[in-house]
């Protein structure tokens, strides 16, 4: 028996206790994740500053704090999330108890990604430990120090049995493919997803795919070029471009295209002062074979500014490209590094065709001072989700369901979404034995007259809690009238 089919059969068993149900061990087990990351954020941060060269500030920034607020409000709002929800009813089930309860799913796998290898892996964790699942967690081979570190440290402070970590390449990824969980939550590249969707078929096991794809970004002659610049070189250039809802092109006028790449210059100078090179606020990228990947883009393609590289570093300075075509190499996949074309269009019409010939992005971005533009885009287009005069930052509400659709994904997470995700809302309802005369009409032999009290019964919608807030309405309008009344016969 495979180290993976034990890790699993050892998750299920724990699962099968019910160690899980109560909230009371979501909790504590909430709380020592979060003990975790605050007491082990130095090992964090060298693991990352290893395999990605990030500085200690920007882990903290986009690896560590947003997954803290994560644990922080899944611990407050858990019992919200867990009660029973109730529905809407009809005439046949008003006087039934009829509500939704989120029960947990079982096991679930969570594969994560190489680059944001803290974040991406241990969010949907939060989620899977608040819904009460038991867990495999995977950590990406490439980043192999944050792997390492996860592999050794989390079981310190984790349910060893019910939240496991399993190392490997490839090959251990497969193997664990092949065995049955109740959830897998995928985040990673279109292609692997395809693998990992069609493995979980076997057993008819749900997934998750966050996957990612070109997002697209227009600019309106119409906006703050300047401001619009800067927001979009600050979240090109996180992590060295190695961010799934990074903008992975720009779409333009003619007109405002040497403005922008002026901007996108002058903004890079102000972060980056002496050099990207010599900034710890500059990322590397992760290994070689991405690397020549990413200089292979570049062929054709006309460098407006940057465009330096050293492979003993494992750097690519901030790289801005034109004379971009849709037929040019650095189109036809998503890029996932510093490099950022432009293309011409003649305004935001042939922006939403261009658009609209590809596959649907993870998210779209669009900068203009045009409230009607900033909605023609929204209406005329389809993506995981629409940030407009921004970039990057909806990722940082948990309230915004975050995921894809079509090529870029499926299913959706953060806060309240992950819990529903990794949950079974199960349907419940809760009748009495009696008002057989009420039921008789569903009963053969079938009438006339029993059709006509079904129908009236099916057509029948009852807002329950609107019903609620009409009762409370009308009794503190009756205390009020009462209290009235006996002031002005006491006066």
């Amino acid at each position: 028996m495979s180290r993976e089919q034990l890790a699993v059969q050892q998750a299920r068993r724990s699962f099968q206790t019910g160690r899980t149900k109560p909230l009371e061990f979501r909790i504590q087990q909430l709380r020592k994740l979060q003990s975790f990351i605050q007491e082990r954020h130095g090992e964090i941060k060298d693991a990352l500053r290893k395999d990605l060269g990030k500085s200690d500030r920007a882990s903290e920034l986009y690896d560590i704090l947003v997954v803290e607020s994560e644990v922080k409000l899944s611990m407050t709002k858990l019992a919200e999330w867990a009660a029973p929800r109730p529905v809407d009813k009809n005439l046949f089930t008003i006087t039934d108890e009829v509500y939704v309860k989120p029960e947990p799913l079982g096991v679930v796998l969570i594969i994560g990604p190489w680059n944001y290898p803290w974040s991406l892996t241990l969010l949907p964790l939060v989620g899977a430990i608040a819904a009460g699942n038991a867990v495999i967690l995977k950590p990406s081979e490439i980043s192999s120090n944050s792997s390492k570190v996860m592999k050794e440290l989390l079981p310190l402070y984790l349910d060893k049995d019910l939240y496991q970590v399993v190392e490997g390449g490839v090959p251990e990824t497969q193997e664990l493919l092949k065995q049955r969980f109740d959830h897998i939550f995928y985040t990673g590249s279109t292609t692997v997803g395809k693998l990992v969707m069609e493995a979980a078929s076997r057993h008819l096991t749900p997934v998750t795919l966050e996957l990612g794809g070109k997002s697209p970004c227009y600019i309106d002659k119409n906006c703050d070029i300047s401001t619009a610049c800067r927001r979009i070189t600050w979240a090109k250039f996180i992590n060295c471009g190695q961010t799934c809802i990074a903008p992975d092109f720009l779409l333009c006028e003619p007109s405002i295209q040497n403005r922008v790449v002026e901007e996108i210059k002058k903004s890079i100078k102000k972060f980056y002062p002496d050099s990207p090179n010599s900034s710890e606020d500059y990322g590397r990228i992760i290994n070689q074979r991405q690397f020549k990947r990413l200089m292979g883009l570049m062929e054709g393609c006309t460098v407006a500014f940057g465009g330096d590289a050293d492979e003993a570093q494992g750097y690519i300075g901030p790289t801005v490209l034109k004379n971009v075509t849709a037929e040019s190499k650095v189109m036809q996949e998503e890029i996932f590094g510093p490099l950022l074309p432009i293309i011409s269009v003649d305004g935001v019409e042939e922006a939403i065709q261009f658009i609209n010939e590809r596959e649907k992005p993870l998210v779209l971005y669009v900068f203009s001072y045009d409230d009607k533009l900033i909605k023609k885009v929204i209406a005329e287009t389809s993506s995981g989700a629409v940030v407009a005069n921004d970039c990057v930052v909806h990722f940082l509400d948990s309230a915004l369901p975050f995921g894809g659709v079509g090529h870029s994904g499926m299913g959706r997470y953060r806060g309240r979404h992950t819990f529903d995700q990794l949950s079974n809302l199960r349907s419940c309802m809760i009748k009495q034995l009696r008002m057989e005369g009420f039921n008789s009409m569903r009963y053969p032999p079938h009438t006339d007259s029993k059709l006509s009290w079904a129908r009236r019964a099916l057509l029948t919608h009852f807002n329950i809690r609107r019903l609620q807030n009409l009762v409370i309405l009308a009794i503190l309008t009756g205390l009020a009238a009462f209290l009235v009344q006996r002031f002005l016969y006491s006066s």
